[in-house]
């Protein structure tokens, strides 16, 4: 079972009436789907037991980063009682799961990124990008984890809205 392949998934899905992203993974194709809380399946890629851990674990770490960014920022309300919140757009989801799935492929680039992923848990790779603390590839890497790191909700939905005009 170590060496099996597992299917590594982006899906959506809804739970007493509360909508979640989920990042995940399952033995069998037809198990994301056979799941009653699933909606769809946005993300699936087959690959390595050992793999899909890794992978999963970048995902997630990303994903933590970010959602404790925008808390700190006062930007989120409540965490949904399973999965990431749908105040996390599916776009960036995506780019999430495919810049680690993408990554893993190259071992160096794996490994550097992986890094600059658990420095950016405690810091902002802003500054050491800007102070040119970082050459080359890592360089290069630190930008694109920076991205997935960027985002920032609509602020339309957080504004307090204004009173009826009767």
């Amino acid at each position: 079972m170590q060496n099996s392949s597992q299917y590594l998934f982006l899906a959506s899905g809804e739970k007493n009436g509360e909508g979640f992203w989920i990042v995940g993974v399952k033995n069998c194709d037809e198990k994301i789907l056979e799941d009653k809380n699933l909606l769809d399946c946005h993300r699936k890629e087959l690959i390595g037991n050992e793999s899909a851990k890794d992978i999963l674990f970048a995902i997630n770490l990303n994903i933590n980063n970010l959602f404790n960014e925008l808390r700190n920022k006062k930007y989120l309300k409540a965490k949904p009682s399973i999965g990431i919140s749908f105040d996390i757009p599916l776009d960036l989801l995506e780019s999430i799961f495919d810049f680690w799935v993408d990554t893993y492929k190259e071992q160096k680039a794996w490994e550097t990124c992986l890094g600059l992923l658990k420095v950016r848990k405690r810091i902002s790779l802003t500054n050491l990008i800007k102070s040119e603390g970082l050459k080359g590839n890592s360089k290069k890497w630190a930008i694109k984890i920076e991205k997935l790191h960027t985002y920032v909700p609509n602020e339309l939905g957080i504004e307090k809205l204004n009173s009826p005009m009767w």
